[in-house]
């Protein structure tokens, strides 16, 4: 079984190594720290899965994830992320990904995500399957930032950090200027003026 890692924290993929390794003796586990080494890799052989971080430096995890599914529709793609799962777990399914799990509880779940996915079906904890049905339900309680693209969610998480445009920019391989464009428009979608506001916004809706 050949499995690709793609995260650009050292630490990570080792601790996600030792747990695979645990279930998975037998598996060629390889590593990507950013989006050229995905893409490399991609070339190199069939994986049987692939584990994604969401948050990677150049074109980010989404981004990657779209790419890829251009490419090869069948290769199992398993999101991991930092954020809640109601951030980006819909955005991914939607874009290809085979699943999503937060890396907060992957110590204990990503045997059982892998596995899924591995099988052909759809991998989301319990907890957000019972999310999905209670927004469902009301269509009025849904987020302003939820009509954002992917790359502004991005720019508005790192802005609600306190990083300069300069920062941001230098971060995600994008100009001061185009990143300047993407906060514009993230405050005139959510209907705010400023980046306090916008750090308020980040703080009540559990994007930071």
């Amino acid at each position: 079984m050949n499995i690709l890692i793609a995260d650009d924290h050292a630490i990570v993929r080792k601790g996600l190594t030792q747990i695979i390794r645990e279930e998975f003796s037998f598996a060629e586990i390889t590593e990507a720290t950013n989006s050229l080494e995905v893409f490399e890799k991609i070339k190199e052989k069939k994986w049987n899965i692939i584990l994604l971080d969401i948050s990677m430096p150049g074109k980010n995890g989404v981004e990657i994830l779209k790419q890829l599914r251009v490419n090869d529709a069948s290769t199992p793609i398993l999101m991991l992320s930092m954020h809640p799962e109601e951030q980006y777990a819909l955005r991914v399914l939607k874009a290809g990904a085979s699943g999503y799990l937060c890396k907060e509880s992957a110590t204990d779940e990503l045997i059982t995500a892998m596995k899924k996915v591995l099988s052909g079906k759809k991998y989301i904890t319990l907890s957000f399957a019972e999310k999905l049905i209670e927004t469902s339900s009301d269509l009025s309680a849904e987020s302003l930032h939820k009509k954002l693209s992917d790359r502004e969610l991005q720019v508005l998480q790192l802005l609600a950090k306190g990083k300069p445009v300069s920062e941001i920019g230098q971060e995600i391989s994008l100009s001061v200027h185009t990143i300047s464009t993407y906060r514009a428009r993230i405050l005139e979608k959510l209907g705010l003026t400023n980046n306090a506001e916008l750090m308020h916004y980040a703080i009540d809706n559990k994007i930071m």
